[in-house]
């Protein structure tokens, strides 16, 4: 056991010496604070987010879903097994491009805006955003995509640092037109660079939003400066429609239903390194209804379901290759380093069988089984298929265990060199802003715009890529959440959860997550003093937040 102990450090150690080999030049510049020279040798930072993404989706993750041109980018660079989001979009957003927590940049609640502190419902300014800060350095910026960080003028991404911007305001619209999914937006808005703009009706999401970041990184490619582009997709976001080439070669794939994929995924993350050999899948949440107790109908609805989700990540997948495809037509590929993310564990909403939001849908969509998929069809997968798609974590997008929070990440292209790696180190979206500073050589203000800001709450990963550091986070390293009274604390390996509302700190559960990634075994009464240790963390924490809590406001996200 000792000799495979050692086997195991000498391949860590030479994997690390790999990336160093690529990192090196880059962390050289990164020591030389307030230094800028040759802006031209700068990389580009290409920053792709996925909406909704389940974990275990991707190919390259071991997932059933043909996803070529992202394994390519993956096998290149390296996959990241515990990258931590929030558990929903507007809060990773703001945390993403804040490199703080959800709270201090403004987004407390996606559901609830008001004028206290932390619930402001958009970008305030005690933070600085990546764009702003990497503008401010001479980067172009681009942003394409959903923004769901506040409607108003002043929170458009044109105000927050994008030189160039076509943005859906709200958390969620239409793939191939502006019909409004919500009855507050029943035309969706969109803006470009700050001024209301029109959607090109028929045209698909996915492909208009690639074609709109080419066409900016076009517009200034000669005047060599480094770009900063940030594709936020709607993809793979319910509404479930993509065009039926993506979506047909997945039918009747998934007929063995969702209890089936679910254990599949378990076993191809085993056998793609993701997770140990000894983990286990959590029990089904509550609101999963057994496979085998559904119609015959009933399950042929259930498997278009998923092969629609499967044919938008297809999609994606097909338009992040024409990206690619095109930075190095333009002799660019080389010279950016790409990030390939997704911004919370799977969806298990269905709005279209809400009391609150469904009225309107099933006024405006036809959710009849020959219409699945198209434009006027409104789909979501449900719980059912969230579980398979969070495997081998519990839950998925909404909550504070792991599967609403752990997300596919890929870092590659410029400056890593650590081909087919997979890393296991714990990490976060807020230290993706201190890795691009380090990148672009840009230090963090203590103030901006004439006023004080909050420090960074995230690390640059650059160090632990290079080999000049054990870890990323050190075990007395807090990583603290709460959006809608779900919250957690973690801290080394341990983990406190509660996703029980009204919130109580009676409801708090300890779990060690390296040994226990499905958070079955609550250990708060045999480890007594980490589970008070953990208790104070959270104290610490929602004191600093100023944490408020709203049951009457928790059931409803627009999203």
């Amino acid at each position: 056991m000792k000799r495979i102990t050692r086997i195991y450090h000498l391949k860590n150690k030479l994997e690390k010496l790999l990336v160093f080999i690529g990192c090196v030049l880059i962390l050289h510049a990164c020591n030389q604070p307030n230094k800028i020279e040759n802006l031209d040798e700068r990389p580009n930072i290409l920053l792709l987010v996925a909406d909704d993404l389940g974990y275990a989706d991707l190919g390259c993750y071991g997932g059933d879903i043909e996803t070529p041109n992202i394994d390519l980018l993956a096998n290149q660079g390296i996959k990241f097994s515990r990258f931590h989001t929030s558990p929903f979009c507007a809060p990773t957003r703001a945390m993403l491009l804040s490199g703080n927590d959800n709270h201090i940049a403004g987004m407390g609640s996606q559901a609830r805006t008001s004028e206290e502190f932390g619930y402001e419902g958009k970008l305030m300014d005690r933070i600085a955003t990546i764009p702003q800060l990497l503008q401010n350095a001479g980067y172009h910026t681009y942003m394409v995509g959903k923004w769901h960080l506040g409607i108003e003028p002043a929170s458009n991404p044109h105000q927050k640092g994008f030189e160039h911007s076509f943005a859906m305001l709200p958390g969620a619209g239409n793939h191939y037109d502006d019909q409004g999914l919500f009855k507050q937006y029943p035309i969706s808005p969109y803006t470009e660079d700050g001024q209301v703009a029109q959607w090109e009706k028929g045209s698909y999401s996915t492909d208009f939003y690639t074609n709109k970041l080419i066409e900016y990184i076009d517009e200034h490619k000669a005047d060599k400066k480094p770009f900063f582009g940030f594709a936020a997709y709607t993809s793979p976001h319910w509404p479930l429609q993509v065009d039926e080439k993506y979506w047909k070669k997945y039918e009747c794939r998934y007929d063995v239903g969702y209890e089936k994929l679910k254990e599949e995924r378990l076993n191809s993350l085993k056998k793609a390194g993701f997770i140990p050999q000894n983990a286990e899948l959590p029990p089904n949440n509550d609101r999963v209804i057994p496979w085998d107790s559904l119609s015959k109908q009933e399950q042929k609805i259930e498997s278009r379901k998923m092969a629609l989700y499967a044919g938008m990540v297809d999609n994606l997948d097909y338009n992040i290759g024409r990206i690619i495809k095109h930075l190095k037509t333009i002799g660019a590929y080389e010279n950016t380093l790409i990030i390939v993310m997704s911004d919370n564990g799977a969806a298990a909403e269905d709005f279209y069988n809400n009391d609150y939001f469904g009225p309107f849908l099933r006024e405006h969509f036809n959710d009849d089984y020959d219409n699945m998929g198209k434009p006027n069809s409104f789909i979501s997968y449900g719980p059912q298929w969230a579980e398979a798609g969070s495997a081998p974590f519990k839950f998925f997008k909404g909550y504070t265990t792991e599967g609403g929070m752990i997300a596919p990440m890929i870092i590659s292209g410029h400056g890593i060199k650590n081909q087919y790696a997979i890393e296991h180190e714990f990490l976060t979206l807020m230290d993706i802003a201190p890795t691009l500073y380090d990148v672009a050589q840009v230090d963090y203000p203590k103030t901006f715009n004439n006023k004080n800001i909050r420090p960074l709450k995230g690390n640059s990963i650059l160090p632990y890529l290079s080999g000049n550091s054990d870890y990323i986070h050190d075990s007395n390293y807090v990583f603290g959440l709460e959006h809608n009274e779900f919250a957690m604390i973690r801290k080394g390996s341990w983990k406190i959860t509660n996703v029980e509302r009204p919130f109580s700190l009676d409801n708090f559960k300890l779990y060690n997550v390296e040994n226990d990634l499905a958070e079955l075994y609550d250990l708060k009464e045999k480890e007594t003093e980490k589970y008070k240790e953990l208790i104070n963390e959270w104290v610490n924490f929602s004191s600093e937040l100023k944490l408020q809590f709203a049951s009457q406001e928790s059931d409803i996200d627009i999203d």
